[in-house]
């Protein structure tokens, strides 16, 4: 009866023993838990659609855990998107315009509201672009130069699309006419403009050919297949830059600075941006 009881009681010692000698082998042995799935929001200027679209596939083999989503828009409507409470995590933008007017530490003529929405120490100049004058297959007005524009403009001869005021393909647009001293109220009277919300609506009016010519990017005129007959220099309407930064409660930060990070350093991204013609800006 003893030996009963003893090896009754070895036997319920063992088990737990057994037990947790399994749990202990399957931990050990099973993988280390994969990166959490992280879907970060990026607010880029219209003008990069192809060029971060090709990126994203590329990210893909770097950062297999984040999904990158883009709203692509002109950068005067983002801004006012992310001013509103628009969830985001990185802001790309056209110009510096809009840029400065989320970044608290840029000068209170460039911020005048006061706004404080992005980190300033992750904001990079990331792209120069060309602003150029693009035409329709053909030319069929035989536009030759920014000059000729100007001339066409004067004796109401040619019709023009633009980007609105509040587009920075627009703005770049009105420094060409200051630098023509041309009166856009006056040639927007004489129906000699067509205005669009981003750059791509630019784009399309050229391309489809309902007006003579247009003021886009030179990007833009590459990836629609576009002729462009000029392109306007540095005096006529400053340079082309392009800044990003991440948000200052930017719901994904780190993820956000590790695929800016990529953008700026990285020779596939620098690849992708050289195909449609921008250059980078470091």
């Amino acid at each position: 009866m003893k030996k009963l009881v003893s090896l009754f009681l070895a036997l319920s010692l063992a088990l737990p023993l057994a037990a947790c000698g399994n749990k202990n082998t399957e931990e050990l042995t099973q993988p280390e838990n994969e990166a959490e799935a992280v879907k970060l929001t990026v607010f880029a200027a219209a003008s990069l659609t192809e060029s971060l679209n090709e990126i994203a596939e590329k990210y893909k083999t770097v950062s297999p855990n984040v999904e990158l989503e883009f709203n692509f828009d002109s950068s005067g409507t983002l801004k006012k998107d992310i001013q509103n409470g628009a969830p985001c995590d990185l802001f790309i933008s056209a110009s510096k315009k809009p840029m400065n007017q989320l970044d608290s530490t840029a000068d209170a003529e460039s911020n005048p509201e006061g706004l404080d929405f992005i980190n300033p120490d992750s904001r990079v100049d990331l792209l120069e672009n060309k602003v150029v004058l693009a035409v329709p297959e053909g030319n069929p007005k035989g536009l030759e130069s920014f000059d000729h524009l100007a001339e066409l403009l004067k004796a109401n001869d040619v019709m023009l699309a633009m980007g609105n005021s509040d587009v920075p393909v627009g703005q770049y647009t009105q420094k060409i006419f200051q630098f023509y001293e041309l009166n856009e109220e006056e040639m927007s009277t004489a129906n000699l403009l067509t205005y669009a919300s981003n750059v791509k609506e630019v784009t399309t009016q050229v391309k489809e050919a309902v007006v003579d010519c247009g003021i886009i990017y030179a990007t833009d005129a590459f990836s629609a297949g576009l002729e462009y007959v000029d392109m306007a220099t540095s005096e006529m309407c400053g340079r082309v830059i392009y800044p990003a930064a991440v948000l200052k409660d930017a719901p994904h930060a780190a993820e956000a600075q590790a695929f800016l990070d990529y953008l700026v350093s990285s020779e596939d991204a620098a690849t992708c941006f050289d195909a449609v013609g921008f250059s980078m800006a470091q």
